[in-house]
């Protein structure tokens, strides 16, 4: 892993397979650091011919802290939007899309294929939204648009994640935490997911472990709110893929991105839900691949997909 400038601040990437490769960048979610990509998804992307640069979204992993930028409760967030109070939160997710586009700059990408997993969905398509001419296109996953008429996240899952934080603050009490949440938004019934994924959290753990910067994040995305005006003016070529029976995004919520991004085209993955498994890894990959080797070959536009 390396680091770069990007946006003015400090962002740490990894960098896979050959320069001279088509780009296809990694932007991960909330409180995800570049780690929680799995190893297995990156190497397929790779293997086919890709360059592919993943990267830690500021205030997360090894990337720039926002250390003193204090943002309120999002509770009460949410109360100041309804009151008509907007400056709640340091930045916004329109921030994190020019950090894709400064990382992009620093590697002397010209354009790339962008990969966004939930809050990094949203940053793809905010990006491909404001510099069109950068993004080849864009693979939205259990992803939304801000609109706050959609489905929301399971209250159990609202209270755990913005609970008290746990009890303790020793390695294992905070990592069973994090796998709490996971449990409950995660794919059910696969073991073997379950293992690899406390690996890479406890990856992420012992590479930072930072709860401000998520706080700071979420309000970055309450701050943010409804960006389907955004979404609309997207030229890029693009694929929606949601698990069927994700909780913390509802299916919904790639139904609305499919809905206005022009021409996009929406795949629901039967049985997944706000995760990664390694079981829906083909298909996920497969997917990612036949958009992008269109979209390279000149066979697929925004108009046709």
């Amino acid at each position: 892993m390396a680091s770069l400038t990007a946006n003015g601040i400090t962002i740490e990437y990894e960098d896979h397979g050959h320069a001279g490769d088509p780009a296809i960048v990694l932007i991960m979610g909330l409180a995800a650091q570049l780690v929680l990509w799995p190893r297995d998804l990156i190497d397929s992307l790779v293997a086919a011919g890709f360059r592919v640069v993943a990267f830690d979204n500021r205030d997360i992993g090894l990337s720039y802290k926002f250390h003193g930028r204090r943002t309120v409760h999002p509770l009460v967030q949410v109360a100041g939007r309804v009151v008509g109070l907007h400056k709640l939160a340091p930045y916004t997710l329109h921030s994190m899309a020019k950090d894709t586009v400064g990382v992009m700059d620093a590697l002397e990408i010209e354009q790339a294929h962008l990969v966004g997993a939930s809050m990094g969905g949203m940053i793809g398509q905010l990006t491909a939204a404001r510099a069109p001419d950068r993004v080849r296109s864009l693979t939205a996953i259990m992803s939304t648009t801000g609109n706050p008429r959609l489905p929301q996240a399971r209250p159990e899952i609202t209270r755990k994640m913005l609970g008290n934080r746990p009890q303790g603050k020793d390695r294992d009490t905070l990592i069973d935490a994090s796998m709490q949440i996971w449990d409950l938004i995660g794919t059910p019934g696969d073991d073997e997911n379950r293992q690899s994924l406390r690996e890479r959290i406890a990856h992420s753990f012992d590479r930072s472990y930072y709860p401000q910067g998520v706080r700071r994040q979420l309000a970055a995305i309450l701050a943010t709110g409804d960006f389907r005006e955004q979404s609309r003016k997207i030229t890029a070529p693009t694929l929606v893929l949601h698990g069927s029976i994700d909780p913390l995004a509802p299916k919904e919520g790639g139904e609305d991105i499919a809905r206005n991004v022009p021409g996009a085209r929406l795949e629901i993955i039967d049985g997944m839900a706000h995760d990664l498994p390694e079981k829906f890894l083909p298909r996920i990959s497969g997917h990612i691949l036949d958009h992008v080797r269109a979209v390279e070959r000149g066979e697929v536009d925004a108009a046709a997909e």
